[in-house]
């Protein structure tokens, strides 16, 4: 790296930079790095469409796999997370086809989140809009078993002028609710949304928004499934903890030396977990009352960097922790150690999600770099490393999902993209 030079590859020497006229030089540092990554992710596409994938194991194929089943030599589960493993580095690209009641709208906006309800029978959409602002959606994936690969998309009249920032979802099935957490340059709000909001049926006869709440400076939200503190969400924001009651409106602060970046409660017990911007990871128990001078942070952890997301494992005893160095790691709670880290991802400042999925033993991350990248949950293997299909940029970071049962119990396995306009299906082979 010479200064006032560059390398050119493909010529195989250096060249100097030359202001240009008027103080403009169209040949910077940003733009050579540009071109290459373009140049790397145009390769592995072409790649991907060769179908020049191998598994990133060392003999590992189905047949052994079998063979080693047979013989007793594997377990049911060790079986099952190793064709997985399998499966994912053989996935292929399809485009799917949107499809809405009003023509107008399907297909006409960019896809900023898409998340999955618990049975994954259908995603929840957040497009931006050309005025600014925010449109709310529902997805069905049943049409992804057939050969047209087509889905039904049902847009909400609701729009918001506010950025949404997170969202939780709490099983669309059984909870038939939204959580969303919106900011702009008014205050913020927590917006309880009802799922029939956006179903097919009676289209005239939709309910409005459940309930809002007014909260300024939020980073992050989160919903409590524990029956002890039912009816409670948490919002994070700058420097404190504000969990809400829903039904009585009573509200309890908690201050915090740092902004509060990502948030999830546990289920098995009414503990709230928080990642801030300082690094610190701390849990709350929210039936304890906030009183000055008492400690009431219980488990606390330190990443080097700000934490943007974080996800318990279902036993509990385990959260997967990401932050904007682009570290991911897997710590134990009962310890407070770092017991696994997924190495590969990429972040420099943005604020993206983690994605686990624990019956089939994977790790899902989308990078700042536009990668999507998919890691072995027991060893921190990195599978695969899938390149978007458009050209990386701010505006085009992919949302994912992932599921071996896409559009419900009898669904088909595969990764959901969506970058700008489109959404993808990378289905097993």
């Amino acid at each position: 790296d010479l200064p006032g030079f560059y390398y050119d590859s493909e010529k195989n020497r250096y060249f100097r930079l030359l202001p240009g006229h008027n103080n403009y030089n169209p040949l910077t540092k940003e733009s050579i790095q540009y071109k290459a990554m373009e140049c790397k992710r145009l390769r592995l596409l072409e790649e991907e469409e060769k179908q020049k994938k191998k598994t990133t194991r060392a003999g590992l194929n189905s047949s052994m796999l079998l063979q080693k089943r047979q013989l007793g030599l594997l377990s049911s589960t060790s079986y099952c997370r190793l064709v997985h493993e399998l499966k994912v580095n053989c996935m292929q690209r399809r485009k799917i086809e949107i499809r809405s009641p009003d023509s107008s709208v399907a297909g006409t906006n960019n896809f900023k989140i898409i998340v999955a309800d618990v049975a994954c029978e259908r995603i929840f959409t957040v497009n931006d809009v050309e005025h600014g602002g925010c449109k709310y959606g529902i997805i069905n994936l049943n049409g992804l078993g057939k050969e047209s690969l087509t889905v039904e998309m049902y847009d909400n009249l609701y729009f918001t002028n506010r950025k949404v920032l997170e969202k939780s979802l709490f099983s669309l099935t059984h909870f038939s609710k939204l959580c969303l957490m919106g900011i702009a340059e008014t205050p913020g709000c927590a917006s309880l949304l009802p799922a029939s909001l956006f179903s097919s049926t009676n289209p005239g006869d939709r309910p409005g928004m459940l309930c809002s709440f007014k909260i300024s400076t939020a980073w992050s939200c989160a919903w409590c499934l524990n029956p002890q503190a039912d009816n409670c969400f948490s919002t994070g924001l700058t420097r404190r903890v504000l969990v809400t009651n829903v039904v009585t409106g009573h509200r309890q602060t908690f201050g915090t030396s740092s902004d509060v970046l990502a948030q999830q409660f546990a289920t098995q017990t009414p503990v709230l977990y928080n990642g801030c911007r300082s690094g610190e990871i701390f849990s709350i128990d929210v039936r304890q009352r906030n009183r000055k001078g008492q400690s009431w942070k219980t488990v606390r952890l330190f990443h080097d960097s700000a934490v943007t997301s974080i996800r318990l494992l279902e036993a509990e005893h385990y959260l997967m922790a990401a932050d904007m160095a682009g570290k991911i790691k897997l710590w134990d709670l009962r310890t407070a150690k770092c017991v696994k880290q997924y190495k590969g991802h990429h972040n420099e400042y943005a604020v993206l999600p983690l994605h686990v999925n624990e019956e089939e033993g994977l790790l899902t991350a989308v990078g700042q770099d536009c990668y999507t990248r998919i890691w072995s949950l027991q060893d921190a293997h990195l599978l695969r490393t899938i390149p978007s299909p458009h050209p990386s940029s701010k505006d085009a970071i992919p949302s994912v999902v992932f599921s071996s049962r896409l559009g419900g119990s009898r669904g088909v396995p595969g990764l959901l993209m969506a970058v700008k306009q489109d959404l993808y299906h990378f289905s097993y082979n």
